[in-house]
């Protein structure tokens, strides 16, 4: 059944996004740069705008959503080598680099739990099985940005944008540091969120039939 109407505390996320949206886009680092970083963000908000009365999604996710988009429109205006709160923390604690990438990676892991709930509506797959789909798909989510951003480094010719695109601070694992550390953010959230989520989908979406017959 369609819901109109903005839940109040879906309507709070999303002015917490758009704030952060027009911070993030007024004289960032670079605005190549910030093309490149923020677009998965807005075309992920521009579905879950799109599909809100369609299909909503539970609080949790919407939650999710937005820390993840705030994080990479920081990222955007910064570029994520150069946020000054990581760049204090690697001054500080005498490290190589600037961990804001790969603290971004991990939390991307949270995406799982979207993907989680759009397998448990819309699939008869279950619970057995839908751990390792998930991850499957988080990690090969990672593996394909991943892949984006060699071909865009490629495509423009190791320049200063792409080297703020790639982000790799000189490690040559970083991609595969990258995607660890989405595979690792992936199975926490799954393992410590998932009963959250399916109180939420209960309360918020009555989908308790749906869930019963998927233990």
């Amino acid at each position: 059944m369609k819901r109109k109407g903005i839940v109040p505390i879906h309507g709070l996320l999303l002015l917490a996004v758009i704030a952060v949206f027009i911070w993030s886009v007024i004289k960032p680092a670079s605005y190549s740069s910030w093309v490149l970083e923020v677009t998965p963000a807005i075309i992920v908000l521009i579905i879950a705008l799109s599909t809100y009365n369609k299909f909503r999604l539970t609080t949790l996710s919407y939650f999710i959503i937005t820390i993840l988009a705030i994080l990479m429109f920081i990222g955007g205006h910064y570029t994520y080598s150069k946020v000054p709160f990581f760049n204090w923390i690697k001054d500080t604690f005498d490290l190589k680099r600037n961990h804001y990438d790969r603290f971004g990676h991990f939390l991307k892991g949270m995406f799982g739990i979207v993907i989680r709930e759009i397998l448990l509506r819309k699939t008869l797959l279950t619970k057995g099985i839908l751990f390792w789909i998930v991850t499957s798909i988080s990690l090969a989510i990672s593996a394909m940005y991943e892949i984006i951003e060699w071909i865009s480094f490629i495509i423009g010719k190791g320049g200063k944008t792409a080297k703020n695109f790639l982000g790799n601070q000189g490690d040559i694992w970083d991609a595969q540091w990258d995607m660890l550390l989405t595979l690792a953010g992936t199975i926490l959230a799954l393992l410590f969120l998932s009963k959250l989520h399916d109180m939420l989908l209960q309360k918020e979406l009555g989908t308790s039939a749906v869930l019963n017959k998927k233990r």
